[in-house]
């Protein structure tokens, strides 16, 4: 039966497909054949859950002569970062479902990352080195990056960590008693950080288990974070709090799981799933 409102709204706009992994929602664009760059405004107005589409995270696949893709992580405020741990298993997922393969590598701006397909909605990416070289970030002046000299209220001895995006770590007591975002929002805006800084708190529940809250650029409290996870587990071996094997990362929208070897290169596995899929209106539209 045709819908009564058949024929009202443009069926010709640019097609899209929501997912997220552990309620991370990404609206995920196919640039490859139309090039696509959106403005700040049209990235703000598509992400706005009240008049666009909603999501955290806006992404365009492109073309890549390094990988089978390029992936573009655009934030809503239309600040492309290098890397997300659950945007990259989404955009992974989607490229092996369509080419009906286990695997996959994306070019970001963290570099290739090598994409398996764990379970029917689970994915593994090997996520590259985490780095402590303060120039990465950039901050502001040359500090222990393994012991911050930062300290806002409860919140002391962090952790900086670079995985394509900047992060810093603190360890915390009782993390659901916290009011993250309050905590860690003079953190994201410390002068040390002039791009600001993606603030994770983390507490140690085991040797292979923790849990953690990130509060993510431009400030945004997030129900999982990917790369959060792999930084802090990073940041928990460093001070000899977790063992040096595979660690379980729960956060508000679920778990995933970090493994970091020898040589600092990191693994991370989680879930991903699909939300729908639909046509932006004209007005969004706007091709490079």
């Amino acid at each position: 039966m045709t819908p009564p409102w058949s024929g009202i709204f443009p069926d010709d706009g640019r097609p899209f497909v929501k997912m997220h992994g552990l309620r991370n929602h990404f609206i995920i664009i196919d640039g490859r054949a139309a090039p696509y760059a959106p403005s700040a405004a049209q990235i703000a107005r598509i992400c706005d859950v009240q008049i666009g589409v909603g999501g955290d995270q806006l992404l365009v696949i492109e073309q890549s002569a390094r990988a089978d893709a390029r992936l573009r992580i655009l934030n809503i405020d239309g600040r492309e970062v290098g890397a997300c741990g659950n945007a990259t298993r989404c955009a992974a997922w989607l490229l092996m479902e369509e080419a009906g393969t286990d695997a996959v590598t994306l070019q970001t701006g963290a570099g290739v990352l090598a994409c398996t397909r764990a379970a029917a909605l689970e994915v593994s990416v090997q996520m590259g080195r985490i780095t402590h070289d303060w120039e990465a970030f950039p901050l502001t002046r040359a500090v222990d990056t393994a012991d911050l000299p930062l300290v806002h209220g409860p919140l002391s001895r962090g952790i900086a960590s670079w995985i394509g995006n900047p992060h810093v770590t603190f360890f915390v007591r009782d993390l659901p008693t916290l009011d993250v975002a309050a905590l860690a929002r003079p953190v994201l805006t410390d002068p040390l950080f002039p791009d600001q800084v993606n603030v994770g708190l983390a507490e140690v529940l085991g040797p292979a288990l923790m849990r953690l809250q990130v509060y993510e650029r431009p400030g945004i409290l997030t129900g999982a974070c990917g790369t959060g996870a792999c930084v802090a587990v990073r940041a928990a071996q460093m001070r000899g709090l977790v063992d040096k094997g595979p660690v379980r990362v729960q956060m508000g929208a679920g778990a995933v799981t970090v493994e970091i070897g020898e040589d600092g290169r990191t693994l991370m596995t989680g879930p991903v799933a699909y939300s729908f899929r639909g046509r932006l209106p004209r007005d969004m539209e706007r091709t490079a």
